[in-house]
């Protein structure tokens, strides 16, 4: 079938297409550190200054040599351009909802909030260390955990001793809270 038949998405489904774990719960604010706002900031400005003007000069070049139906250099552009559109519209949607907490600022550093760094022990006596981010910053190989995930919503809250249920995809388990601290991170 001809491209010109196909209908595209118009973006306002993305969200579908994420994964259940980048997916913000409907009508919440997208709380992210102060360094994961300047990241996904300095990724916007990247996209809009500097890769998109290239991309759109290829295509320009690319559209000036004539035929485009087998020109790759055409239609490599036009696709790359579409999801710089695509992730450009996302990093907007995300930074226009996001409320930029500062774990340093934690004035209550007695319980579990966003920011917070939890040392915790499982029934099997094995420690692990857990840092509740923004969805945009969760990164389980640093131990950083999106303040939606079933561990982070169980630790909410939470003072040092007292022990916490949560669905895993293991089961239901249970951990005790060792220690809490605030800190910078990046």
């Amino acid at each position: 079938m001809n491209k010109a038949f196909v209908r595209e998405s118009d973006g306002d489904d993305e969200d579908e297409d994420l994964a259940p774990a980048l997916r913000l719960p409907q009508g919440t604010r997208n709380y992210i550190s102060p360094s994961g706002f300047a990241r996904l900031k300095a990724e916007l400005d990247d996209l809009i200054k500097r890769e998109r003007p290239k991309v759109v000069e290829v295509v320009s070049w690319a559209a000036s040599n004539g035929d485009r139906s087998e020109n790759g250099d055409y239609l490599y552009g036009k696709k790359r351009l579409r999801e710089i559109d695509r992730r450009i519209r996302f990093l907007t949607k995300r930074l226009d909802i996001a409320q930029v907490v500062d774990p340093s600022r934690q004035e209550n550093v007695e319980q579990v909030f966003f920011g917070a760094t939890v040392q915790v022990c499982d029934e099997t006596g094995g420690e692990a260390t857990y840092t509740i981010v923004g969805v945009d910053e969760a990164d389980v190989t640093r131990g950083r955990i999106s303040w939606i995930s079933p561990l982070a919503r169980a630790l909410l809250k939470a003072r040092e001793g007292d022990v916490v249920r949560f669905q895993s995809p293991a089961g239901l388990r249970e951990i005790e809270i060792v220690e809490i601290r605030y800190e910078v991170w990046d």
